[in-house]
């Protein structure tokens, strides 16, 4: 409030104090009184219409802010539904097609079973190869002992015949 505003409040209270000192009556009395009320009521009324009103008027911008994104969220949520039923029915029919897969691949899976029992019985009888392959590794040990014995047999004729064929070499002309 400014202080023009004090001084009018302040010359009208001491006016009105003057009036109820000169002998008013009863009457006029509650007419003062009432007419009091109703300035104090106005001068209310406007404090009030300063905070109400712009406070309102927020609530307002609020709600419809609030609406909007309650239709926003609603949409989304239509576009998501949408989405996602048209990727379970892709994924329905891929989860078919696997099915049907993993059953070929049992399939697949007993026939290798029968084939791997048969080979089971089948090595069973490699046991007389198992023999003889055993026999020729002892053939080549031996082969292999004859060999190192003519090597160093050629190797002692070599040293015996070196010599003199080195003193033989020395003395022809080519």
């Amino acid at each position: 409030m400014t202080t023009e505003t004090l001084t009018n409040d302040a010359r009208k209270e001491s006016a009105d104090l003057d009036a109820i000192n000169t002998a008013a009556t009863d009457s006029q009395l509650n007419a003062f009184a009432i007419d009091r009320l109703s300035q104090a009521f106005e001068t209310s009324a406007k404090r009030w219409e300063l905070i109400v009103y712009p406070t309102l008027f927020a609530f307002i911008i609020l709600a419809a802010y609030g609406f909007y994104l309650i239709f926003s969220l609603a949409k989304d949520m239509h576009y998501l539904t949408v989405s996602v039923d048209t990727n379970m029915t892709h994924m329905s029919n891929n989860m078919q097609a696997m099915s049907e897969n993993v059953t070929l691949m049992s399939r697949h899976v007993q026939v290798m079973s029968v084939s791997v029992d048969s080979m089971s019985r089948n090595v069973n009888t490699l046991e007389p190869m198992l023999i003889s392959i055993q026999n020729m590794d002892r053939s080549m040990q031996s082969m292999t002992l004859a060999t190192t014995s003519m090597r160093n047999d050629l190797a002692i004729m070599n040293q015996n015949i070196s010599r003199p064929m080195n003193f033989v070499n020395k003395v022809m002309p080519w």
